[in-house]
Order: C-alpha cells, then structure tokens, then sequence
C-alpha cells in the first residue's frame, strides 16, 4: 500500500457530524516540502515539437476507394506538442497521471512509479494552440499528485501522504487547494484535508463542493470548496474514480462495480461488475447519454444503461502491438467528447470510438509513442496522459463554425488518400479528411479542416484556395508544401507545415483576410518574382521581418 507524507507547521481542526471527528484542515505553504519552478528556460524547454505533427489513424479494416488506393480518413488529428514532465535532480522523471482543461489552461499531474513519492503540477496555457507555454511548475517533495480539478481559479489535487511519519496527519489520502493566478501557482494559501484511503484517486468539483475518491479501503467524500471542511463520508472498499450522474455520482468500485450516489453521498444503486480491475491500476469511468463507461482492463470498455445496469456492449481494444507485455494492454480511461469516445489503452494506445445514435463503432487506433494511462478530451483537443513520455496535446481539427456558411452547398471528399486533380479539373471539396498526399495541375478549393501526412504540390499553373485549416507532415517524417511556377496558393485560415515551403519562380502566395496564421516548422524558399502578399501571422518568422 502506498502511505505517505509529511505534513508541516499551522493546522485547523474541523469537526461535524456527517464526518470522522478527526477530520482535519491544513492551512500553511509547507515550505520545505514544496518547490516552484522559477527558472522560464526550464520551463520553456519543457515543451517538445520533437514529435509534433499529422497523427495517422490506424483503421480496425482498410477501407478502399474507387481506384484500388486506400481511401481518405476522417480524423485530420494533429499531435500539437508533448509536454515532457519534470524531474527532481538526480532522478528519474516523474510520470503524467492526469490532465484537467478550464479555458484557456490545462493542468497536469504527476506521480512518481515505486516505493517513491514525489509529484508535480503543470499549468500550461494553449490559448496559443500553436505555441503552447508551461506557466507554472510546481514540486512535491513528498507525495504524490494522482488525480486533479481546475475550478473557480483554483487546482484542487488529490494523491497520497505518509501519516505514519507526519505528526499532525490523521489519513493517508489528501485534498490540496490551491490557488491559480493568470496561470501561476501560488504557495502561500494552500489547504489541505484527510480522509480515510491509502492513496486519493480521484477529484471532481460540484458546485461549492469537492467530491473525492480514496481507493482500497477509503471511501467517497465531500468538502466544501472554500475552506475543504468535510462534509459528507461514505466508505467503499475500492473507489478507483467517479463521475456526475443524475443529480448524483457513478463511483467505481474496483471490489463490485459501479455504486450510484445521490447528492448526499448515499447509496442508491449498484451495477455489478466481475472484470478483475487490477489490484492498484487507476481507472477513470465516464458517462453518455443513459449509459455509463467503463474501463475493463483486458475487456476494453464496458457499456452499461445506467437505470438497468444491463451491460450493453464491450468496445474491445482493436489493436494490441507485437511484443506488448502481458498486462499492459488494458484500458484505464474513456473519455466522451461530444461524437467521439477516447480509449486510454496503456501499452495498446490510444483508441478512438464513433458515438452514432445509439450505437458505439470502433474506429482505430492513433499513432502516438508511449503506454496511454489516462486521457481526457474536450472542444477541439484530446489531452493523454502516456507516463514517462508525459502530456501529449492532441488537436482534433474540427471544421471552424465560422465555416458553416462558406462551405455551404459544397460536397464532401469521399476519395483516395492521394487526392489528384487534372489539368482539367476544378474541384470543390468541404469537412476534414487525413490524407497521404495531394497533387494539383487544375484548381481545388478545400473548405474545412485538412491534413496531409507527407507533401502537398501545386504544379505550374495550379490553384489551391484553402478556407479552414491544413497541416501537412511531421517533425518525425517531415513534409512540404511546393507553390510551383506561375501557380498560386490562397490562404484564410490556419496552415502548419513540418517541413519546407518552396515557392517557385513567379508564383504567389495570398493571405486573406485579417486573421490567418502560417506556421512552418522547416524552411522558406521563394524563386525569381514570387510574392506573398496580405496580412498574416508567421509563428516562427520564417518569412523574415
């Protein structure tokens, strides 16, 4: 079991009568056991566009187009950047555990693997989706952070402490909040509560109050956000996570299966689950529409009608690498964003789910590197949790809603990865695809979101007139954009290259509009009496002054 932490300096003992007269509240900066990152070039350097780029969608069947090629996705993901996590001098670094999105902000914990505990928390602003900054750091000497909520300018973490070697703490799980200001983390009003549990797992915010699970033999308990008094308690023998559900939470029970609360913490219902969990293994439940997710390990995810708790359907995990280890292909996290189901599958990766009227479709698994523990996903970005490869920022390259009426009447691409058109050819396309390659000779006009895996060539003479978004390559495979000889590009919107933009002789690169954003990860090249004119924003100023 884990038991930790060593709690310091002025305490306020609360009592009530929903709660264990030993239930306290610590209000000091435990300063010797806290450590803010100060130094900005650390904090810069924690972000990493070593992997950044067009992520492939790994189909459970290939589908195939008319011409025997393989045919277009429809997921045009883009991995943004990865976070890497922080390290305490000497040692290894520590692990991503768990993500939380507010605005304009995401918060991100973290724990260290073993017999050791220590944690961290990163603020990290993405306001910037192209740019985005880690603005605060904070260290935990001793204890780790497993579980987190942003809300109201506050983080409220939850992990594990040593109360046998801490004279004033009466639990091994803990609460902390702490306060956030424009991004940075402040030390200096910190709150603390204890509850029963060998390791807190997880934290959701209600309202005025903080509601907080603490795994084997713990219970579930709420406190009120202000001051992190408790106010009710229930004890459950494996409350690994929990989620809203009908005015009440859905709870998951490592030892039984998903127990329903009502508001005041009391028991209403039980759906009975027999998939063995794993003994210690964090596992994060959600909910859509009338039926509850969960996380089977080897299973996948289980689907459940919440009133009934008749089991539904498993959504299995569709692909399991060559050489995985037995035991680290288990889904530890479902997240729902709108249409979409993520799967948090370890070693097996991240697997992504259509959400079709009543109906759940497996669509594949997402190239990324590392063992997917956790992820969440919400708007236009999926955030994974992958251990000690740390936090990788996904974006999902929605169509832009401002699009709606510019793209109206324009038909779908429903062709090959490699989209070709003719000399002769005007073509006009709408939504968002995942393509291999284009190839101009006549005129296309994409309308909606759009990335290519490798290159993107507008011959002599050829038109490209792109409204929305399109990301060509990576940093890992690296692309390009070719503007050719007398051809002309038009841009409104946002274009990421990784890779190289050539522009030949004569050709023109045009801007439109007030807004657009190129962002070019390689090199600019313009030949004899080309020009790119209009008002833009170059993220990397690889045009120059």
């Amino acid at each position: 079991m884990r038991h930790f932490y060593k709690a310091l300096l002025v305490f306020l003992v609360l009592t009530g009568a929903a709660c264990s007269d030993e239930t306290v509240v610590y209000e000091d900066g435990l300063s010797t056991e806290l450590y803010v990152e100060t130094n900005s070039a650390a904090l810069k350097s924690a972000i990493s566009y070593e992997k950044s780029g067009v992520l492939k969608l790994h189909p459970m069947e290939m589908a195939m187009a008319s011409d025997g090629t393989a045919k277009a996705g429809d997921y045009p993901l883009t991995l943004v950047a990865t976070v890497n996590p922080p390290a305490f001098p000497g040692s290894d670094p520590l692990t991503a555990t768990h993500a939380s999105l507010d605005g304009s902000y995401v918060v991100v914990s973290y724990n260290r693997a073993g017999e050791v505990y220590q944690g961290a928390l990163d603020v990290i602003d993405i306001s910037d989706p192209n740019v985005p900054r880690v603005r605060s750091r904070l260290f935990y000497s001793n204890a780790d952070i497993n579980s987190l909520a942003f809300s109201g300018g506050y983080i409220y973490a939850v992990g594990a402490i040593n109360a046998e070697t801490s004279d004033i703490a009466t639990f091994n799980s803990f609460i902390a909040r702490i306060p956030v200001s424009n991004g940075v983390l402040e030390t200096a009003d910190i709150k603390y509560g204890f509850q029963q549990g060998f390791n807190a797992t997880d934290v959701l915010i209600d309202g005025s109050r903080a509601v907080v699970t603490s795994g084997k033999e713990g219970a579930v308990a709420s406190y009120n956000t202000s001051d992190l008094s408790m106010v009710d308690e229930i004890f459950i023998t494996d409350a690994r996570s929990l989620t809203p559900w009908q005015g009440g939470y859905a709870i998951l029970d490592g030892g039984s299966g998903v127990r329903v609360l009502n508001s005041s913490l009391v028991e209403t219902d039980l759906i009975a689950i027999g998939t063995d969990l794993g003994a210690t293994s964090k596992k994060t439940l959600d909910t859509w529409q009338t039926n509850i997710l969960v996380p089977e390990a080897d299973q996948g995810t289980g689907i459940y009608e919440g009133t009934t708790g008749t089991l539904i359907q498993y959504v299995s995990i569709p692909h399991i690498p060559v050489g995985t280890p037995a035991g680290d292909a288990v889904t530890n996290a479902v997240s729902v964003n709108d249409d979409l189901l993520f799967m948090a599958n370890g070693g097996a990766g991240l697997a992504l789910a259509e959400l079709l009227a009543s109906t759940i479709t497996t669509a594949g698994t997402i190239d990324l590197d590392g063992s997917v523990n956790y992820v969440t996903s919400e708007g236009d970005y999926a955030f994974v949790a992958s251990g000690a490869d740390g936090l990788q920022i996904i974006k999902l390259n929605r169509s832009p809603k401002t699009l709606v009426n510019a793209c109206s009447g324009l038909p779908p691409y429903d062709g090959s990865s490699i989209l070709n058109v003719g000399a002769a050819e005007a073509l006009n396309f709408q939504g968002g695809k995942q393509l291999d390659a284009i190839d101009i000779n006549g005129f296309l006009l994409l309308c909606g979101s759009w990335t290519v895996t490798e290159q993107v060539n507008i011959a002599p003479g050829g038109v490209l007139r792109l409204f929305g978004t399109l990301a060509i390559g990576s940093n890992q495979d690296k692309g390009s954009l070719t503007v050719g000889s007398g051809a002309l590009l038009q841009i409104e919107g946002n274009v990421t290259i990784y890779g190289d933009l050539i522009i030949e002789d004569g050709a023109q690169v045009e801007f439109l509009g007030d807004s657009s954003v190129i962002d070019i990860f390689g090199d600019v090249s313009a030949g004899r009496e080309a020009t790119v004119s209009g008002k833009f924003r170059d993220v990397r100023q690889k045009f120059g002054d």
